[in-house]
């Protein structure tokens, strides 16, 4: 039942002593419901959403904010700080006592809510209160509280989406920042015309559309020469009904932007947001919810004594930024994230706390090309770059703070290997040896795996291979339970589990033993080309000291090298976690899928696709095919056969707490679907 719509508001100079450390000087609520309409999960019983904003100050000369891009360019209160609020959305027991004493705070990507999707098979929502929209319950019935926060100030105008509202940095005369800004376009289909922002965002729009720096390139690869087009054949416009109207955050090309062509419009554009202060949103939330309480919100001082960040892809990359930046401590020096789990986050950080920053845009082997994503450092060690003399590491900054450093699990699919960096989070810069994990660190590789889950049955989209099914949502239920035991109670945690250099299990892509299938351009794969290469990225003098882009494009100087897991006869991973459907497999899964003729290059991967090639069913279509992989009939007598190998893997990762016990009937039923499926005409 909804209630009435209420606004609380939390005057400043009324807080508590404890609320002000935490720097939310103000709780805004517009929401509050009972969701599921009053289901019991579990020991927690019923449970409560509640939706608002978050009033925030921080101080720009505490050490704590100093890495935030242009603070001391930001407009000040009276009290000289810096204003600026949140988006946020909590479902807590309504009981408090009854939880589990934790917080799985999951950084939004892109504004969106995902992880009850992620860990429960939710149905999407931007406003989850049904049941169907916690889907089985999982996290509900193990007690968690729930947190979403605004942290990216760019995201398109929907309804529901979580944001950050930042002050616009100014000079200290009052006069327009103005700097470069890169658009990266790509296009499958020919486009007259296209927004200069990532994925639907809000672009900055060009402050003079006649500024002789504006200037437009095009390449014919992704690493090949930029030629400029000449300023007379394109404008800051839109194509709308036949016509090009002016529009500063678009670019129209005459005769049309063209499939595969690597498109970069670099311009000069004025007032940058201080983007940085979402990482600060993320910090002082957690701060305010663990250590100061607040009873609008049903909290009191120290009740979440555990906070989790959870984050996928954009938001793994995020939370490696965070810890990078040094937010893990707030401004009184108390710890943050308790353990954090950065999924599909690769090597990556991002473009969240830059001058002029673009939090969406990411990098792949064909897609938001040259953008400060996978750059150095990439392991939590610090390591020095022999080739420039840095030396830093992504935990660096708690040399001398080792009681800020959370329990961490890093955790990829096979994509990030080839289009993340993903051996740089445990190689040295050279790729010749193996790094050990940080003391609180475990590395899980999910061996053929994808960037995210593909459907089933499986289907084409963007690549010349089915796309890759492989579910990991079991494994990382289990891997959120043994994160909370290891923070809660000391509970070692699995061992890691990924490809090394010392056994060959990650290699060199012309290393690969990968099988010959007809048919498919498999040289292609081994050509380390077709990886997206991890640069000694130059961005100007001002990038690391004051976080600001001078070079658009960066100058490049040698690349990274970057690894990958090793297969098997059958083509697939050796290493990592292996899953049921690589221990006792059907097909061959792969974290790479190569582009098809219609979406891109037929030689380069695919951005977060991998592929799935089925088994030849039978001894003879093996043979007519050409295919050296053993056939289905040739490992399986049956079907009761395949199952029971299927049970005997899970029973392995349940031994190995990788997989719960609860969760097996479902995966021997998923099972008994390949298994039909694998025999059907309609394969």
């Amino acid at each position: 039942m909804t209630r009435p719509r209420r606004i609380f508001a939390f005057a400043f100079a009324l807080l508590s002593a404890a609320a002000l450390q935490a720097r939310v000087v103000s709780v805004e609520i517009t929401q509050k419901q009972i969701v599921a309409e009053g289901k019991r999960y579990g020991p927690a019983g019923e449970y409560e959403a509640i939706a608002g904003k978050l009033h925030f100050a921080v101080d720009p000369k505490d050490p704590a904010n100093a890495t935030i891009a242009d603070i001391l360019l930001a407009p000040r209160n009276a009290a000289g700080e810096v204003e600026f609020s949140s988006d946020f959305y909590f479902v807590r027991p309504r009981n408090p006592e009854k939880g589990n004493g934790a917080v799985l705070f999951e950084v939004s990507n892109r504004g969106g809510k995902g992880m009850l999707g992620f860990f429960s098979g939710a149905e999407r929502s931007s406003n989850p209160v049904t049941a169907a929209q916690f889907g089985d319950g999982f996290l509900l019935e193990h007690g968690f509280s729930l947190l979403w926060v605004g942290w990216q100030f760019d995201m398109p105008l929907e309804p529901g989406l979580l944001r950050v509202y930042v002050p616009v940095a100014k000079n200290a005369d009052g006069s327009a920042i103005t700097g470069p800004v890169r658009a990266n376009i790509i296009v499958s289909d020919t486009a007259f015309s296209r927004s200069l922002a990532d994925r639907e965002h809000i672009p900055y729009e060009a402050a003079d559309p006649e500024d002789p720096r504006n200037v437009l390139t095009v390449r014919d690869t992704a690493n090949g020469p930029a030629r400029a087009i000449p300023r007379g054949e394109w404008s800051f416009a839109r194509w709308e009904k036949g016509e090009a109207v002016p529009d500063r955050g678009s670019l129209y090309l005459k005769g049309g932007l063209q499939p595969n062509k690597v498109y970069d419009l670099v311009y000069v554009a004025k007032d940058p947001p201080a983007a940085g202060l979402g990482l600060a949103a993320v910090r002082d939330a957690l701060a305010y919810f663990k250590h100061a309480g607040d009873a609008s919100l049903g909290v009191k001082a120290g009740q979440l004594a555990r906070a989790y960040g959870f984050g996928v892809s954009q938001s793994g990359r995020f939370l490696r930024t965070f810890l990078y930046e040094g937010f893990n401590g707030d401004e009184k020096g108390r710890c943050v994230f308790d353990g954090v789990m950065a999924h599909v986050a690769g090597g990556g950080r991002g473009g969240f706390n830059f001058r002029f920053a673009q939090p969406s845009r990411d990098g792949h082997p064909f897609m938001n090309l040259l953008y400060p994503t996978d750059i150095y450092p990439f392991s939590d060690a610090v390591q020095r770059d022999p080739e420039t003399g840095l030396e830093e590491g992504i935990l660096g900054r708690y040399r001398e703070k080792e009681g800020l450093i959370p329990k961490i699990f890093y955790t990829n699919s096979s994509y990030e290997y080839w289009g993340r960096a993903a051996s740089l989070i445990h190689t040295t810069l050279d790729g010749t040896r193996d790094l050990a994990p940080a003391a609180n660190t475990r590395i899980y590789h999910f061996a053929g795996t994808q960037h995210g889950t593909g459907s089933w049955p499986p289907a084409r989209s963007v690549g010349q291979e089915l796309v890759n099914p492989n579910r990991i949502r079991p494994a990382m239920r289990a891997l959120l339970v043994a994160m909370d035991a290891w923070v809660r109670d000391g509970a070692p945690p699995p061992e890691s589990r990924y490809g090394h250099i010392g056994d060959k299990t990650l290699v060199r892509p012309e290393e690969l033993h990968f099988p010959a299938l007809p048919g498919r351009n498999l040289d292609a794969i081994r050509r380390s080309s077709t990886l997206e290469k991890a640069w000694r990225a130059d961005y100007g003098p001002r990038f690391r000291t004051e976080r600001i882009i001078d070079f658009e494009p960066p100058k490049l100087g040698k690349p990274f090298p970057t690894l990958v897991p090793q297969v098997d006869a059958d083509g697939n991973e050796l290493d990592g976690i292996r899953l049921p459907d690589i221990a006792v497999p059907l097909a061959t899964y792969t974290g790479w899928n190569l582009f098809n003729a219609k979406s891109g290059p037929t030689d380069v991967i695919t951005s977060m696709v991998g592929g799935f090639i089925p088994f030849p069913r039978t001894r003879a279509e093996a043979e007519r095919n050409g295919d050296t992989r053993k056939s289905i009939d040739a490992r399986y007598r049956s079907r009761d056969e395949y199952l029971g190998k299927v049970a005997e893997a899970c029973d392995g990762l349940v031994k190995a707490r990788l997989l719960l016990p609860e969760d097996v009937t479902g995966i021997l039923e998923h099972a008994g679907e390949e298994w039909d499926w694998a025999w059907s005409t309609a394969r």
